[in-house]
């Protein structure tokens, strides 16, 4: 019975290795970035991967701000002492910068939603902190007039692809954006934070009490945005926050 399932076993990947190369010979796999031709799929070339800035320690424990030097296992930023975020713990992957812009750009405008995947298991890799014992994965909402004109919110697709790679399940509709908010990419912070105040609310019959949380973004740029989330989860008891995104922007010389 042993070598039967051992011999089925083999057979399987064999024959998946065979359909592989049969659409990779028709359809070859392309870089997620730039487009090249790559040597597998969900990947990037090797001239894109050397450009993006991929985050690793030593870095700030609460909001996983990069350090120049190691600063010790508790040490947090200037930003998180002066004050504490509502969430408990972030993490992103890498940084928006002009070198990941086209990747993240094509994900969220393009409709380069087979990107997702990967993404998915680099955000899962990156936030191990975070997603430990958690019970929900929450995507930040689009207002449903967004989402009827793009066809897709691109943080959900991000916490289906992470729950895929091994986290908790998604409560894809549990926070909704009650308002419509003015698209963020030329305001400061003070303005960010003013433009989302308010626009986020619990589904109705929806409870996070006592539920460990991590809310699922594609960019954190000023936090605004999973900070009023985090408002909104905190309000209704949530046990814990964490913060999950793909990318973070840094302010120059960060």
């Amino acid at each position: 019975m042993h070598a039967s399932a051992t011999f089925a076993a083999r057979t399987s990947d064999r024959l998946r290795r065979i359909g592989r190369a049969l659409v990779d010979g028709v359809l070859p796999p392309r870089c997620l970035s730039c487009g090249d031709i790559v040597d597998q799929p969900d990947a990037l070339c090797g001239r894109c991967w050397g450009g993006i800035t991929f985050f690793a320690p030593p870095w700030c424990v609460l909001c996983g701000l990069p350090f120049p030097h190691p600063m010790g296992e508790d040490a947090v930023c200037g930003d998180c002492a002066r004050e504490r975020p509502t969430w408990h713990q972030a993490r992103a992957v890498l940084r928006y910068d002009k070198n990941s812009r086209r990747l993240l750009l094509g994900f969220k405008h393009g409709d380069h939603t087979h990107s997702a995947t990967a993404f998915g298991r680099w955000m899962y890799r990156a936030g191990r902190e975070v997603l430990a014992g958690a019970d929900l994965l929450m995507p930040v909402p689009l207002h449903w007039t967004r989402l009827f004109q793009r066809r897709y919110n691109q943080a959900a697709l991000l916490a289906q692809a992470v729950h895929a790679a091994g986290g908790p399940e998604v409560a894809a509709d549990w926070l909704v954006r009650r308002r419509r908010t003015p698209a963020q990419g030329h305001l400061g912070p003070a303005a960010r934070e003013r433009n989302v105040r308010g626009a986020f609310a619990m589904q109705a019959r929806r409870s996070v009490a006592g539920k460990r949380v991590v809310i699922i973004d594609d960019v954190m740029t000023t936090g605004a945005t999973v900070e009023e989330c985090a408002r909104v989860l905190k309000r209704a008891d949530a046990l814990s926050i964490g913060v999950l995104t793909l990318a973070r922007a840094l302010r120059t010389g960060a």
